[in-house]
């Protein structure tokens, strides 16, 4: 491959795939096959397995993530000709790494850089949803927000202005029951506008009241960014970092976060065989 090639793959095509390869096949997600991978997030009794379940079908199997006792499910499906694997992340309420579930959920998002992650939030309860939803924007723009039970909402009585709620997140939000396979046909066409780089996304990310934090975020943050130029979480990374969370402190020791910059050899032969194709 040339050099102009391999620069050209480098900056990035729209319709490229943004998933770190080599490091998801380290995390136990082999990409052979697919096109994407779609992570799906969400809080403990949200309905994330159903929706799970309702997308994949019997396109399914379980397994645990590499040395943990935490249970891994993939699945798949077919969407506008494109192959997606679905990683149903554990439930968790945090991804500040306090418990392995935490800690699995935020490595996958982080390292495993899916094209994909769907927040699952629960509309009868979506105030307590939103600490999980934002944390993950802070790591990735690349969401869609699956607004699932939304006839669980409407009989009690909520009215959510999704609209309202997509404009003030600055990523999609698709209204879902996913146990009745309301809404699941929008879903799978966001996750393909996000996957393939045709949604336009703005992520909303929380600022800080106090000065004092706001600017060693953004110095800490700027140096990040020289020393790993094209990491897209540097402001995440550098609020991980003052907050003294380990497994950050250890991936900027090693360089981990250096390799999420750059196109990998699995990367690079997926780019080139889409450019191919």
């Amino acid at each position: 491959m040339s050099e102009e090639r391999k620069s050209a793959l480098h900056a990035g095509c729209e319709t490229c795939p943004a998933h770190h390869a080599a490091n998801l096949k380290k995390l136990g997600v082999d990409m052979e096959n697919w096109d994407y991978v779609v992570a799906l997030a969400g809080n403990p009794n949200t309905g994330k397995s159903t929706v799970f379940n309702a997308l994949t079908g019997l396109r399914q199997h379980t397994g645990n993530w590499p040395g943990k006792t935490v249970t891994r499910a993939e699945g798949g499906f077919v969407y506008g000709g494109n192959r997606y694997k679905i990683v149903d992340l554990p439930g968790t309420y945090s991804l500040l790494a306090t418990s392995m579930d935490e800690e699995v959920a935020r490595d996958f998002i982080l390292f495993g850089q899916p094209d994909v992650t769907v927040v699952v939030v629960d509309a009868t309860r979506l105030e307590r949803n939103l600490n999980l939803l934002l944390q993950v924007l802070e790591i990735t723009d690349r969401v869609v927000v699956c607004l699932n039970l939304i006839d669980e909402a409407k009989r009690h009585n909520l009215t959510i202005d999704e609209r309202a709620l997509a404009r003030d997140l600055g990523v999609p939000v698709v209204p879902t029951s996913a146990r009745y396979g309301d809404g699941l046909e929008r879903l799978t066409s966001e996750i393909q506008s996000v996957a393939t780089g045709k949604a336009v996304l703005s992520p909303h990310r929380i600022q800080s009241d106090s000065s004092e934090l706001s600017d060693a975020v953004s110095q800490l943050a700027e140096q990040i960014a020289e020393e790993f130029p094209g990491l897209p979480n540097a402001r995440w990374v550098a609020l991980r970092l003052l907050d003294g969370d380990s497994r950050i402190v250890e991936a900027v020791r090693k360089g981990e976060l250096g390799d999420l910059t750059q196109v990998g050899p699995e990367t690079m032969a997926e780019a080139a065989r889409r450019s191919a194709g």
